[in-house]
């Protein structure tokens, strides 16, 4: 399979397969149906009735939210396995976007019982689709391993383009039109990404495929080209028991790691989200308002052409072989660019601006499009760092994120008027954050896809969302005491304490580093 494997590279876009694009926007709009509504459930939770929502308490909504963004990412270990041994990645990854397109269709009907139902489907079809695309980009790059840290940078970049969009119009239509709506959109666009790849799933040629059919072409080719393709499938079991041992240590110690990462960086669905309800001043007239709708149409169409412009790119090469799945491709972005056009009319007929606390969740994904190409290149660069400093780097990054929120809401006392403060910390902290987040994410599903035997993949990818799962159900738990650590001490107490550990966690991996290295025995 090494020579199908080839094949991929002759069509590149960017400079990589543009196989890699088709699973861009496969995974652009799956996160822009999950960040979308991710973006207002806990709104959407402590609204009140007469406001269309629950009227939940805020502990009780941010406990909900860890439970689900802990089932999210702990489904997976089961999806990669279920790929791994039955359906391969392919049919996991459709029959996971359709398990997750009906969980969405569930949450638009806003009642107690279709909520825990969509949840649930959400977070079953996730663990079938979220393991399994990753395992399609690393058998992409298996004689390529130079070239995944930015691959995945890259795909990275899809992830973040469907958060952003997803935030900023789920999140819109929700606040200013019906909550109904804005999950209902969500449910929408996760259909379209599912019809997109199922249309276009030959550009990977065996790549994917079950291991039944895996099996059939394996023997195929070993009946035409001798016992060459048996060496080809054989060849990671030259490997020495001691250093897979080693190397799956490593991916521990990483894994580890993780949770400190996501268990901070995961409340931006959460408290930080409340604190941009409550505690940001939000309400801008005149100039200011003026300059900040310009400002957000020009964040809205600038991101959004950059993507058209790739997506202009990916038709070039695919249309005369996979016109269908092209077709959905563009009929998705036509409806995107009319509900932009749509927003900003909208936004331009008003005199004052009320900023969506939902919007300042787009910073993260607006970031990381701008970030990424930059960072895919230092990681290709002779400045580029190990596996451990780059963890250590993004955690103290992170740390320092919550390090503004912390000094912005020092003014601000339990019990007294409700004080409310300048936007800048919100966004100086999403931008540490994101850069935290490059450092390590897109990292992370890197270097377990070059520690991790092929044969293991899907499973290993599975247990490294374990590891997330703990750090997003950690993040809710912590976050649900949001008011009990104000009360006690302060907010910025509270965001006090996520900055020390970040920073804390990060010298330590940065200090394990001559190990770390030892274990992965050659890996960069």
């Amino acid at each position: 399979m090494n020579t199908d494997i080839e094949n991929l590279f002759k069509d590149k876009v960017l400079g990589h397969p543009a196989g890699l694009f088709v699973l861009f926007f496969t995974e652009m709009w799956e996160r822009f149906s999950y960040y979308g509504m991710r973006a207002l459930l806990v709104l959407f939770l402590i609204s009140s009735v007469t406001d269309g929502g629950f009227g939940w308490e805020k502990a009780e909504a941010l406990s909900l939210y860890g439970t689900y963004t802990m089932g999210v990412y702990l489904t997976p270990v089961f999806g990669g396995l279920i790929a791994d041994k039955l359906l391969g990645y392919r049919w996991a990854v459709i029959l996971g976007a359709l398990i997750m397109t009906l969980g969405h269709a569930a949450m638009a009907v806003e009642t107690p019982l279709f909520l825990y139902i969509g949840l649930g489907c959400l977070m079953l079809g996730n663990g079938l689709f979220k393991p399994n695309m990753t395992s399609i980009v690393s058998n992409m790059y298996k004689n390529h391993e130079e070239k995944k840290d930015g691959a995945y940078s890259i795909f990275y970049m899809g992830v973040n383009a469907g958060a952003f969009l997803g935030i900023m119009l789920c999140g819109y239509i929700g606040e200013n039109y019906s909550w109904s709506w804005g999950f209902g959109l969500a449910g929408i666009f996760m259909f379209i990404g599912m019809l997109q790849f199922y249309f276009t799933q030959n550009i990977f040629g065996d790549i994917g495929l079950s291991p039944k059919k895996i099996q059939e072409i394996t023997v195929a080719q070993v009946g035409a080209d001798g016992d060459q393709a048996l060496v080809d499938v054989n060849e990671e079991e030259n490997t020495p028991q001691n250093v897979i041992i080693d190397r799956l240590f490593a991916v521990g110690v990483f894994c580890i790691f993780t949770v400190f990462f996501w268990a901070a960086f995961e409340q931006a669905g959460g408290s930080m989200t409340i604190f941009a309800e409550e505690y940001t001043q939000r309400n801008l007239t005149g100039t200011s308002g003026t300059l900040f709708k310009y400002i957000d149409a020009l964040l809205t169409i600038l991101p959004l052409g950059i993507i058209t412009y790739v997506l202009y790119l990916l038709f070039k090469k695919t249309f005369a072989k996979y016109a269908i799945g092209n077709i959905i491709l563009s009929v998705s972005f036509i409806i995107i660019w009319g509900i932009v056009g749509w927003k900003i009319q909208r936004d331009f007929s008003k005199e004052s601006v009320e900023v969506p606390a939902t919007w300042f969740g787009i910073l993260n994904s607006l970031f990381i499009i701008t970030l990424a190409p930059l960072f895919s290149k230092w990681w290709e660069s002779k400045y580029n760092m190990s596996g451990p400093l780059k963890f250590g780097f993004g955690l103290l990054l992170l740390g320092l994120g919550f390090g503004f929120l912390s000094l912005g809401s020092q003014g601000i006392v339990a019990g007294e008027p409700v004080m409310k403060v300048s936007m800048f910390w919100l966004i100086a902290a999403y931008l540490f954050h994101t850069m935290g987040e490059l450092c390590i994410s897109p990292v992370s599903l890197s270097y377990i896809s070059k520690l991790v035997p092929a044969k293991w993949i899907g499973f290993m990818f599975g247990v490294y969302y374990l590891f997330i799962a703990m750090g997003n159900k950690l993040a809710g738990t912590v976050g649900s005491y949001i008011e009990e650590i104000e009360k006690a001490y302060s907010i910025s107490g509270f965001f006090l304490i996520f900055t020390i550990i970040p920073i804390v966690a990060g010298l330590i991996i940065a200090g394990l580093n001559p190990l770390m290295r030892r274990l992965m025995h050659g890996v960069k």
